[in-house]
């Protein structure tokens, strides 16, 4: 059974849509009454946590689609998702993140399970089955009153006994410390599958950003990862400094993995390049039985110096913010949680 859960049904009931008799679109609506858009959107004020959908289950939520106003809201604005009634949640990640968008500056997304589209059209399709409830909020971090247009759409059925529960975690390294390493995800303990990366990434150092390896600790690896990449732009499909001869950096979309943001200086306020990035591991799932920890080096090219090359490898000190999505056989991994409110910025652009 399809349902679905916006402002204008709330609940998601059978035949419960379009009632409302007050609304943010209720003066709009004024000379055409009940069921013409009375309630298309909420309004959460600054510190308040709204609470999007709660649904009793078994289901599987199929689609979230959003959009806010303002737009710049996206980075101080907290997406969570409980399931089965835990007090932590499985999905943490600022509103923009969770959609690639992280710098409050929307950027095209055209992926299989993210789209995001003009102006500001957020969607999702990762499966999000659970087995007794499912409840999304959206906590307003920001100095002023954001308005949400949502809708949830899912259905209730059976959920596989081999399902397992989806979750998303953010961090961010502002800066990481020089000579370190960006840590994407760690504490997550049981088995599993990682599905994907999205990473805003802040270029504080002159010259190329992206010699970095992402690696994946796998079931007990400790020094050393049992998977481990060749450089940033190589994980995110693409290849030489994303520098095509003529045009610099270039940007791309496709269904799995892409370079979707470039954000150049301006020469005044906009003092750095900044870039989004996101892939999406559902072809090649990274699956692990225990543990799984996952990090990205911060490391560019510098001069070479007494080693007879023009250059060589510069760790560097970037702003890296990243999402990780993994499914889990557990609901709930609180070990995983990152510390996010000091790290969000909520000033905006």
């Amino acid at each position: 059974m399809t349902r679905s859960i916006s402002a204008e049904n709330p609940s998601g009931a059978k035949g419960a849509g379009g009632r409302a008799t007050e609304g943010t679109g209720a003066r709009a609506a004024s000379l055409l009454g009940r069921g013409w858009k009375v309630s298309p959107s909420i309004e959460i004020a600054p510190g308040e946590t709204a609470t999007l959908a709660d649904i009793a289950g078994p289901g599987t939520i199929r689609h979230l689609w959003c959009t806010t106003a303002p737009h710049r809201a996206w980075r101080a604005t907290l997406l969570r998702a409980y399931w089965e009634g835990e007090e932590e949640p499985a999905v943490e990640v600022p509103l923009g993140d969770f959609f690639c968008n992280g710098w409050n500056t929307f950027g095209q997304v055209s992926s299989v399970p993210v789209a995001a589209n003009p102006n500001g059209g957020f969607n999702t399709y990762w499966p999000m089955p659970f087995r007794r409830s499912a409840r999304l909020t959206l906590e307003n971090l920001s100095a002023e009153t954001i308005t949400l247009y949502y809708q949830v759409d899912y259905e209730l059925g059976e959920v596989a006994d081999t399902a397992s529960w989806f979750h998303a975690q953010w961090r961010r390294s502002h800066p990481v410390p020089y000579g370190e390493v960006h840590t994407i995800l760690c504490g997550v303990t049981g088995a599993g599958h990682y599905v994907g990366t999205y990473l805003a990434w802040g270029v504080n150092s002159p010259g190329w950003w992206g010699e970095g390896e992402v690696k994946f600790f796998l079931d007990g690896d400790e020094e050393f990862p049992t998977i481990c990449g060749t450089g940033t732009e190589d994980y995110f499909g693409g290849a030489w400094n994303f520098d095509v001869p003529g045009q610099g950096y270039t940007a791309y979309s496709t269904p799995y993995l892409g370079l979707h943001q470039i954000l150049r200086p301006d020469g005044l306020y906009a003092s750095q390049q900044r870039f989004g990035m996101y892939r999406w591991h559902i072809p090649d799932p990274v699956r692990f039985a225990a543990d799984l920890r996952v990090t990205v080096q911060s490391l560019g090219i510098g001069p070479g110096h007494h080693n007879g090359l023009p250059h060589r490898y510069r760790p560097t000190s970037d702003d890296i913010a990243s999402t990780a999505l993994f499914y889990l056989d557990s609901p709930s991994c609180p070990a995983s949680r990152p510390p996010v409110p000091e790290l969000l910025d909520l000033e905006v652009d």
